[in-house]
Protein backbone atom coordinates (compact mmCIF):
# COMPACT_ATOMS: atom_id res chain seq x y z
CA UNK A 1 0.00 0.00 0.00
CA UNK A 2 2.92 2.28 1.06
CA UNK A 3 4.48 1.58 -2.39
CA UNK A 4 1.79 2.57 -4.22
CA UNK A 5 1.18 5.94 -2.38
CA UNK A 6 4.88 6.52 -3.30
CA UNK A 7 4.07 5.19 -6.68
CA UNK A 8 1.17 8.08 -7.02
CA UNK A 9 3.03 10.41 -5.23
CA UNK A 10 6.04 10.38 -7.18
CA UNK A 11 4.38 10.45 -10.66
CA UNK A 12 1.89 13.24 -10.77
CA UNK A 13 1.95 13.51 -14.60
CA UNK A 14 -0.44 9.76 -14.17
CA UNK A 15 -2.30 11.93 -11.40
CA UNK A 16 -3.21 14.56 -13.49
CA UNK A 17 -3.82 12.50 -16.57
CA UNK A 18 -6.46 10.33 -14.37
CA UNK A 19 -7.71 13.33 -13.25
CA UNK A 20 -8.23 14.76 -16.84
CA UNK A 21 -9.90 11.32 -17.99
CA UNK A 22 -12.58 11.48 -15.47
CA UNK A 23 -13.31 14.92 -16.81
CA UNK A 24 -14.02 14.08 -19.94
CA UNK A 25 -16.25 10.82 -19.23
CA UNK A 26 -18.30 13.70 -17.40
CA UNK A 27 -18.57 15.82 -20.13
CA UNK A 28 -19.13 12.74 -22.87
CA UNK A 29 -21.55 11.73 -20.41
CA UNK A 30 -23.57 15.23 -20.21
CA UNK A 31 -22.81 16.06 -23.81
CA UNK A 32 -25.87 14.33 -25.31
CA UNK A 33 -28.19 16.11 -23.02
CA UNK A 34 -26.33 19.61 -23.28
CA UNK A 35 -26.63 18.96 -27.10
CA UNK A 36 -30.89 18.56 -27.35
CA UNK A 37 -31.32 21.15 -24.45
CA UNK A 38 -29.03 23.10 -26.90
CA UNK A 39 -31.45 22.43 -30.25
CA UNK A 40 -34.68 22.93 -28.05
CA UNK A 41 -32.94 26.20 -27.27
CA UNK A 42 -32.94 27.18 -30.84
CA UNK A 43 -36.35 25.60 -31.78
CA UNK A 44 -38.78 28.27 -31.39
CA UNK A 45 -41.76 26.13 -32.61
CA UNK A 46 -41.32 24.08 -30.05
CA UNK A 47 -40.87 26.43 -27.04
CA UNK A 48 -44.03 28.15 -27.94
CA UNK A 49 -45.73 24.75 -28.10
CA UNK A 50 -44.27 24.25 -25.07
CA UNK A 51 -45.20 27.58 -23.28
CA UNK A 52 -48.94 27.14 -24.74
CA UNK A 53 -49.30 23.62 -23.53
CA UNK A 54 -47.85 24.71 -19.71
CA UNK A 55 -50.08 27.89 -19.71
CA UNK A 56 -53.02 24.94 -20.44
CA UNK A 57 -52.06 22.63 -17.94
CA UNK A 58 -51.22 25.52 -15.28
CA UNK A 59 -54.94 27.44 -16.07
CA UNK A 60 -56.71 23.60 -15.53
CA UNK A 61 -55.24 22.93 -12.63
CA UNK A 62 -55.86 26.28 -11.16
CA UNK A 63 -59.31 26.49 -12.42
CA UNK A 64 -60.70 26.99 -9.39
CA UNK A 65 -59.39 30.40 -8.64
CA UNK A 66 -59.13 31.34 -12.08
CA UNK A 67 -62.66 30.47 -13.02
CA UNK A 68 -65.32 33.77 -12.95
CA UNK A 69 -68.06 32.05 -11.83
CA UNK A 70 -69.88 28.17 -10.71
CA UNK A 71 -69.61 26.05 -13.60
CA UNK A 72 -72.89 24.24 -12.90
CA UNK A 73 -74.59 27.57 -12.74
CA UNK A 74 -77.40 28.14 -15.13
CA UNK A 75 -79.39 31.05 -16.01
CA UNK A 76 -82.18 30.75 -18.87
CA UNK A 77 -82.28 34.49 -19.03
CA UNK A 78 -78.90 34.58 -20.17
CA UNK A 79 -78.61 31.93 -22.70
CA UNK A 80 -76.33 32.11 -25.68
CA UNK A 81 -74.66 35.30 -24.90
CA UNK A 82 -72.16 36.14 -27.42
CA UNK A 83 -68.08 36.48 -26.55
CA UNK A 84 -67.45 39.70 -24.70
CA UNK A 85 -71.34 40.00 -23.03
CA UNK A 86 -70.83 42.12 -19.62
CA UNK A 87 -70.47 39.77 -17.33
CA UNK A 88 -69.49 36.63 -19.77
CA UNK A 89 -65.79 37.06 -21.45
CA UNK A 90 -66.63 34.41 -23.44
CA UNK A 91 -70.53 34.32 -24.06
CA UNK A 92 -72.44 31.59 -22.17
CA UNK A 93 -73.77 28.05 -23.35
CA UNK A 94 -77.05 26.77 -24.15
CA UNK A 95 -78.26 26.72 -20.13
CA UNK A 96 -76.51 30.32 -19.76
CA UNK A 97 -73.45 28.56 -18.00
CA UNK A 98 -70.26 30.75 -18.29
CA UNK A 99 -68.31 29.76 -20.94
CA UNK A 100 -64.38 30.70 -19.84
CA UNK A 101 -65.43 28.89 -16.55
CA UNK A 102 -66.59 25.72 -18.56
CA UNK A 103 -63.66 25.96 -20.62
CA UNK A 104 -61.09 25.86 -18.11
CA UNK A 105 -62.55 22.84 -15.60
CA UNK A 106 -63.38 21.47 -19.10
CA UNK A 107 -59.37 21.28 -19.90
CA UNK A 108 -59.16 19.25 -16.44
CA UNK A 109 -61.16 16.50 -17.90
CA UNK A 110 -59.71 16.37 -21.33
CA UNK A 111 -56.38 16.22 -20.24
CA UNK A 112 -56.97 13.72 -17.77
CA UNK A 113 -58.62 11.38 -20.60
CA UNK A 114 -55.83 12.45 -23.27
CA UNK A 115 -52.63 11.91 -20.61
CA UNK A 116 -53.92 9.18 -18.54
CA UNK A 117 -54.51 6.28 -21.30
CA UNK A 118 -51.29 6.93 -22.40
CA UNK A 119 -49.17 6.96 -19.40
CA UNK A 120 -51.36 3.64 -18.95
CA UNK A 121 -50.87 1.91 -22.40
CA UNK A 122 -47.25 2.84 -22.39
CA UNK A 123 -46.69 1.18 -18.96
CA UNK A 124 -48.10 -2.20 -19.67
CA UNK A 125 -47.47 -2.06 -23.78
CA UNK A 126 -43.86 -1.18 -23.34
CA UNK A 127 -43.30 -4.41 -20.95
CA UNK A 128 -45.07 -6.50 -23.48
CA UNK A 129 -42.71 -4.83 -26.52
CA UNK A 130 -39.74 -4.71 -24.12
CA UNK A 131 -40.61 -8.91 -23.32
CA UNK A 132 -41.36 -9.84 -26.38
CA UNK A 133 -38.34 -7.76 -28.25
CA UNK A 134 -35.56 -9.32 -25.65
CA UNK A 135 -36.42 -12.80 -25.50
CA UNK A 136 -37.74 -13.44 -29.07
CA UNK A 137 -38.59 -16.80 -30.06
CA UNK A 138 -42.17 -18.34 -29.51
CA UNK A 139 -43.32 -15.84 -26.85
CA UNK A 140 -42.04 -12.62 -29.31
CA UNK A 141 -44.59 -14.60 -31.57
CA UNK A 142 -47.30 -15.25 -29.01
CA UNK A 143 -47.16 -11.61 -27.95
CA UNK A 144 -46.91 -10.30 -30.72
CA UNK A 145 -49.62 -11.87 -33.02
CA UNK A 146 -51.98 -10.98 -29.94
CA UNK A 147 -51.35 -7.28 -30.21
CA UNK A 148 -51.54 -7.65 -34.04
CA UNK A 149 -55.21 -8.17 -33.61
CA UNK A 150 -56.09 -5.17 -32.09
CA UNK A 151 -53.86 -3.13 -33.94
CA UNK A 152 -55.53 -4.34 -37.29
CA UNK A 153 -58.47 -2.46 -36.09
CA UNK A 154 -58.87 1.42 -36.69
CA UNK A 155 -58.19 3.41 -33.34
CA UNK A 156 -61.48 5.12 -33.76
CA UNK A 157 -64.03 2.45 -34.80
CA UNK A 158 -62.29 -0.26 -31.69
CA UNK A 159 -62.19 2.92 -29.10
CA UNK A 160 -66.06 3.52 -29.83
CA UNK A 161 -66.81 -0.64 -29.70
CA UNK A 162 -65.11 -0.50 -26.03
CA UNK A 163 -66.74 1.74 -24.89
CA UNK A 164 -70.03 1.41 -26.18
CA UNK A 165 -69.70 -2.23 -24.70
CA UNK A 166 -68.19 -0.91 -21.69
CA UNK A 167 -70.62 2.22 -21.07
CA UNK A 168 -70.56 5.64 -20.80
CA UNK A 169 -68.10 7.28 -17.96
CA UNK A 170 -64.80 8.59 -17.56
CA UNK A 171 -63.28 5.47 -16.52
CA UNK A 172 -64.63 3.72 -19.28
CA UNK A 173 -63.69 5.95 -21.51
CA UNK A 174 -59.70 5.86 -20.13
CA UNK A 175 -59.99 2.05 -20.35
CA UNK A 176 -60.92 2.17 -24.22
CA UNK A 177 -58.14 4.26 -24.98
CA UNK A 178 -55.84 2.19 -23.02
CA UNK A 179 -56.38 -0.60 -24.95
CA UNK A 180 -56.51 1.28 -28.33
CA UNK A 181 -52.62 2.80 -27.50
CA UNK A 182 -50.90 -0.65 -26.30
CA UNK A 183 -50.48 -2.20 -29.72
CA UNK A 184 -48.89 0.40 -31.55
CA UNK A 185 -46.55 1.16 -28.34
CA UNK A 186 -45.79 -2.78 -27.82
CA UNK A 187 -45.08 -2.68 -31.19
CA UNK A 188 -42.63 0.31 -31.19
CA UNK A 189 -41.03 -0.89 -28.05
CA UNK A 190 -40.75 -4.38 -29.41
CA UNK A 191 -38.84 -3.29 -32.67
CA UNK A 192 -36.28 -0.94 -30.98
CA UNK A 193 -35.54 -3.60 -28.66
CA UNK A 194 -34.97 -6.19 -31.04
CA UNK A 195 -32.26 -3.90 -32.61
CA UNK A 196 -31.00 -3.63 -28.87
CA UNK A 197 -30.64 -7.01 -28.30
CA UNK A 198 -27.90 -7.33 -30.86
CA UNK A 199 -25.36 -4.90 -29.93
CA UNK A 200 -22.23 -5.91 -28.67
CA UNK A 201 -22.71 -4.31 -25.14
CA UNK A 202 -25.76 -6.93 -24.78
CA UNK A 203 -24.26 -9.51 -25.72
CA UNK A 204 -20.85 -8.93 -23.21
CA UNK A 205 -23.24 -8.41 -20.37
CA UNK A 206 -24.20 -11.91 -20.94
CA UNK A 207 -21.34 -13.18 -21.03
CA UNK A 208 -20.28 -11.84 -18.05
CA UNK A 209 -23.28 -14.27 -16.58
CA UNK A 210 -26.02 -11.07 -15.87
CA UNK A 211 -29.22 -12.30 -15.93
CA UNK A 212 -31.94 -11.22 -18.09
CA UNK A 213 -33.93 -8.86 -15.64
CA UNK A 214 -30.62 -7.23 -15.19
CA UNK A 215 -30.16 -6.79 -18.62
CA UNK A 216 -33.15 -5.46 -19.60
CA UNK A 217 -32.88 -2.89 -16.84
CA UNK A 218 -29.67 -1.60 -16.62
CA UNK A 219 -28.57 -2.04 -20.23
CA UNK A 220 -31.66 -2.18 -22.63
CA UNK A 221 -33.86 -0.03 -21.41
CA UNK A 222 -31.80 3.13 -21.21
CA UNK A 223 -31.75 2.44 -24.81
CA UNK A 224 -35.31 2.45 -25.46
CA UNK A 225 -36.53 4.81 -23.58
CA UNK A 226 -36.23 7.54 -25.64
CA UNK A 227 -37.86 6.57 -28.95
CA UNK A 228 -40.68 5.43 -26.94
CA UNK A 229 -41.31 7.81 -25.13
CA UNK A 230 -41.29 10.43 -28.02
CA UNK A 231 -43.72 8.20 -29.93
CA UNK A 232 -46.06 8.10 -26.67
CA UNK A 233 -45.89 12.01 -26.38
CA UNK A 234 -47.39 12.51 -30.21
CA UNK A 235 -49.92 9.97 -29.24
CA UNK A 236 -51.64 12.25 -26.79
CA UNK A 237 -52.85 14.66 -29.48
CA UNK A 238 -54.68 11.80 -30.86
CA UNK A 239 -55.69 10.94 -26.96
CA UNK A 240 -57.26 14.51 -26.45
CA UNK A 241 -58.85 13.64 -29.94
CA UNK A 242 -60.51 10.16 -29.19
CA UNK A 243 -61.82 11.43 -25.71
CA UNK A 244 -63.35 14.02 -27.20
CA UNK A 245 -65.28 12.18 -29.74
CA UNK A 246 -66.39 9.62 -27.37
CA UNK A 247 -68.05 12.51 -25.42
CA UNK A 248 -69.03 14.30 -28.25
CA UNK A 249 -70.80 10.85 -29.55
CA UNK A 250 -72.37 9.82 -25.70
CA UNK A 251 -69.45 6.90 -24.98
CA UNK A 252 -67.46 9.73 -22.62
CA UNK A 253 -67.93 12.41 -19.72
CA UNK A 254 -71.55 12.44 -19.07
CA UNK A 255 -73.58 16.00 -18.26
CA UNK A 256 -73.27 18.08 -17.01
CA UNK A 257 -69.47 17.91 -16.13
CA UNK A 258 -67.94 19.97 -18.14
CA UNK A 259 -65.38 18.74 -21.09
CA UNK A 260 -64.57 19.92 -24.12
CA UNK A 261 -65.78 17.36 -26.31
CA UNK A 262 -69.22 17.07 -24.60
CA UNK A 263 -69.39 20.83 -25.18
CA UNK A 264 -68.99 20.39 -28.47
CA UNK A 265 -71.80 18.35 -28.52
CA UNK A 266 -74.22 20.25 -26.53
CA UNK A 267 -73.62 23.39 -28.38
CA UNK A 268 -73.67 21.89 -31.84
CA UNK A 269 -77.60 22.89 -31.86
CA UNK A 270 -76.46 26.89 -31.08
CA UNK A 271 -74.14 26.91 -33.83
CA UNK A 272 -76.15 29.25 -36.00
CA UNK A 273 -77.23 31.08 -33.16
CA UNK A 274 -73.59 32.29 -31.56
CA UNK A 275 -71.54 30.25 -33.80
CA UNK A 276 -68.11 31.85 -32.11
CA UNK A 277 -68.92 30.71 -28.94
CA UNK A 278 -70.22 26.70 -30.20
CA UNK A 279 -66.80 26.65 -31.60
CA UNK A 280 -64.65 27.60 -28.84
CA UNK A 281 -64.61 24.18 -27.43
CA UNK A 282 -62.89 22.62 -30.95
CA UNK A 283 -60.46 25.71 -30.75
CA UNK A 284 -59.42 24.40 -27.52
CA UNK A 285 -58.89 21.08 -28.82
CA UNK A 286 -57.82 21.85 -31.54
CA UNK A 287 -54.45 24.48 -29.80
CA UNK A 288 -54.04 21.62 -27.35
CA UNK A 289 -53.55 18.42 -29.98
CA UNK A 290 -51.18 20.67 -32.43
CA UNK A 291 -49.14 21.78 -29.10
CA UNK A 292 -48.39 18.17 -27.82
CA UNK A 293 -47.97 17.50 -32.04
CA UNK A 294 -45.67 20.17 -32.67
CA UNK A 295 -43.67 19.74 -29.16
CA UNK A 296 -43.06 15.71 -29.95
CA UNK A 297 -41.38 16.59 -33.65
CA UNK A 298 -39.64 19.29 -31.82
CA UNK A 299 -38.49 16.74 -28.84
CA UNK A 300 -38.00 13.98 -32.09
CA UNK A 301 -35.61 16.19 -33.80
CA UNK A 302 -33.90 17.70 -30.60
CA UNK A 303 -32.99 13.83 -29.50
CA UNK A 304 -32.21 12.77 -32.84
CA UNK A 305 -34.69 10.10 -32.68
CA UNK A 306 -35.54 7.94 -35.81
CA UNK A 307 -38.41 5.66 -36.31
Amino acid sequence: MDKFQDATSSNPASSNRATIDVAQVAVVSRGYWVTVLNRLKYDKVTIVCFVVLLLIILSAIFADILSPADPYKTSMLKRLKPIGYPGYILGSDELGRDMCTRLLYGGRLSLIMGIMPVVYALLIGGALGLFAGFMGGKINMAIMRTIDVFYAFPSVLLAIAISGTLGAGIGNAIVSLTIVFISPIARITESVTTQVRSFDYVEAARASGAGSFTIIRVQVLSNVLGPIFIYATSLISVSIILASGLSFLGLGTEPPEPEWGLMLNTLRQSIYVTPWVAALPGVAIFFTSLSFNLLSDGLRSAMDVRM
